[in-house]
């Protein structure tokens, strides 16, 4: 077992003791085409992102809204395999500092094999996995495969977890727990669910010291509301529809945008 130091926890405390909170920004591998999503995920660092969220595409995605849908359809339409996505985390590791966690659902990694793509995303320096669909019960191969590779677990919770489940997330998580904000599918909204800021409120009282809201953030006011008591602020369908719409350009005007939402949250602690 390794003793590795979480990178991305890490660089939560960082963004958390400057007086703000992390920026964590999504983009699926593959789109545009592959070359352009290894550029604007350079992107996103170069404009102020603390930390990048890849998204593998995948034919039967849960929790994906129609945003993002498309993106990962179109890239899957230009024949995306899963050696992509550890050949971009290698393309990109290379350019930028800031950790990469990869999001993906958990059978693509078994069909991989999960020794074979932990090993692979390490050596392409990667930090770890985002993995809404497997849950803490059924993932004793991915606690072996990450604690032998030091790669960071990022579990899900969600506002109609039972205390027990959401103490189990924290307890499995290594990086961050990632907080749902509201029931239901990714997609930008006009406002953060209310139930969000309960949810980290009960993450704390069950041992949580890294917990990271997604789902729904798209605004730098959203992200400023969303760090005002959470770790980090997690921005996906914005960033892509940003990309599909404006290209590189756009999305760079975006990230700064929203970096100047993480900033200067409170005082440090």
């Amino acid at each position: 077992m390794t003793t590795t130091t979480s990178t991305v926890e890490s660089t939560i405390a960082s963004r958390r003791q400057q007086g703000g909170g992390a920026l964590i920004g999504y983009l699926p591998v593959g789109f545009p085409t592959l070359s352009e999503s290894i550029d604007a995920a350079v992107a996103l660092v170069a404009g102020g992102v603390d930390i990048l969220e890849l998204g593998l595409p995948y034919s039967d995605p849960v929790m994906d809204g129609p945003v993002i849908q498309a993106a990962t359809q179109q890239a899957l339409a230009n024949g995306f395999r899963l050696r992509h996505g550890i050949e971009a985390v290698a393309a990109i590791t290379a350019q930028v500092d800031a950790p990469v966690l990869v999001m993906t659902y958990w059978n693509p990694i078994v069909q991989y094999g999960v020794d074979r793509f932990a090993d692979d995303l390490h050596s392409a320096g990667g930090a770890g996995l985002i993995t809404p669909d497997l849950i803490p019960d059924d993932a004793a191969a991915w606690f072996a495969a990450s604690d032998r590779t030091g790669l960071d677990r990022v579990f899900l919770a969600a506002p109609s977890s039972s205390d027990a489940r959401l103490a189990q997330a924290v307890q499995a998580s290594r990086g961050f727990v990632y907080a749902v904000s509201t029931m239901g599918i990714t997609g930008a909204r006009s406002d953060v669910d209310s139930a969000a800021r309960v949810l980290i409120d009960r993450l704390r009282a069950v041992g949580s010291t890294s917990a990271c809201v997604g789902l729904g953030i798209s605004t730098p006011s959203q992200v400023r509301e969303i760090l005002g008591y959470a770790d980090g602020a997690i921005v996906g369908s914005a960033l892509v529809k940003a990309l599909a719409e404006g290209g590189l350009p756009l999305l760079a005007v975006l990230a700064r945008d929203l970096a100047a939402g993480a900033r200067d949250i409170r005082p440090a602690v």
